[in-house]
C-alpha cells in the first residue's frame, strides 16, 4: 500500500508563493517516480511536473515552467511544489501522485492524494 498526505496549500495574491508537500508511505519511496497534478473547476486534470526517483530527472508542463520547482528529499519520504509568481490560472486542486515511469499522463499513475487548494486572488 502507499499513503500520500498533502500540505501546504491556500490563499495568496498573484505573485505570491507557496510551497506544497506530499509525505508518502508505504515500500521503497525512492523506487516512485512522483508528480504533481492539478484540476480546476469546469477542466480537466493537468499535468503540472514530474520527478524521477533519485531526483536527478524533472519535467514540467509549459505553463509552470521558470516558476515552480518540483523536488524530494528521500531521507523525509517528502516531495515538495515549490510554487512562485502565481497567477490567477494557477487556482485549482493541486494533488501528488506516484507512478512507474516517468510520464505526464494521469493513468499511468498507481497512487494519488487527497489534494489541496491553491486559490490565487488577483
Amino acid at each position: 500500500q502507499v499513503q500520500l498526505v498533502e500540505s501546504g496549500g491556500g490563499l495568496v495574491q498573484a505573485g505570491g508563493s507557496l510551497r506544497l508537500s506530499c509525505a508518502a508511505s508505504g515500500r521503497t519511496f525512492s523506487s516512485y517516480v512522483m508528480a504533481w497534478f492539478r484540476q480546476a473547476p469546469g477542466k480537466e486534470r493537468e499535468f503540472v511536473a514530474v520527478i524521477s526517483g533519485s531526483g536527478g530527472i524533472t519535467y514540467y508542463a509549459d505553463s509552470v515552467k521558470g516558476r515552480f520547482t518540483i523536488s524530494r528529499d528521500n531521507a523525509k519520504n517528502t516531495v515538495y511544489l515549490q510554487m512562485n509568481s502565481l497567477k490567477p490560472e494557477d487556482t485549482a486542486v493541486y494533488h501528488c501522485a506516484t507512478g512507474r515511469r516517468l510520464v505526464v499522463v494521469a493513468a499511468f499513475y498507481d497512487y494519488w492524494g487527497q489534494g489541496t487548494q491553491v486559490t490565487v486572488s488577483s
